[in-house]
């Protein structure tokens, strides 16, 4: 991971400055965890689908597409790929219009962890600089603008 830029010297100006540090925060980040989790050979599609199957085991591709925000088709090869790693199984048989009941195996939950190891060491070497009472108003902010736009919490 790259050392991460020291902080600008004022708060930003103008109309949309807070937006644009976001998305440009945004960007970085993801570059800073798609890095990452190429070790475990995965991305963030792969580690989405997988903690959500932890979380709730059976959800479809169309649910899990949604939350992970890519069409259900998408979500399908995603989870095919998992598969084909022993990382997901499916418990119901294939066929067109049928739900499939899908799970995470424990080479998958394995996986799991060692993916969300990678990104939380992101998050550390990201928020390092940051004290710990304002990384906390930090996450509760981010989980409110989420909520306010009709975002789940990841």
């Amino acid at each position: 991971m790259s050392s991460p830029a020291p902080p600008p010297a004022g708060p930003p100006a103008g109309p949309g400055a807070v937006a644009v540090l976001l998305a440009t925060l945004g960007r970085r980040v993801r570059e800073e965890i798609d890095t990452a989790l190429r070790a475990e050979q995965l991305t963030m599609r792969h580690l989405s689908a997988l903690g959500h199957l932890a979380r709730r085991p059976g959800l479809s591709y169309s649910e899990l597409g949604r939350r992970a925000g890519v069409t259900a088709q998408s979500m399908q090869a995603t989870l095919r790929q998992l598969e084909e790693r022993g990382a997901v199984e499916r418990r119901t048989e294939p066929g067109r219009g049928r739900v499939a009941e899908l799970h995470v195996t424990p080479d998958g939950r394995r996986l799991l962890t060692r993916a969300e190891k990678a990104v939380a060491e992101v998050e550390r070497v990201m928020l390092a600089p940051v004290p710990r009472p304002e990384r906390a108003l930090l996450a509760r902010t981010l989980v409110g603008m989420l909520g306010r736009l009709g975002e789940d919490t990841p």
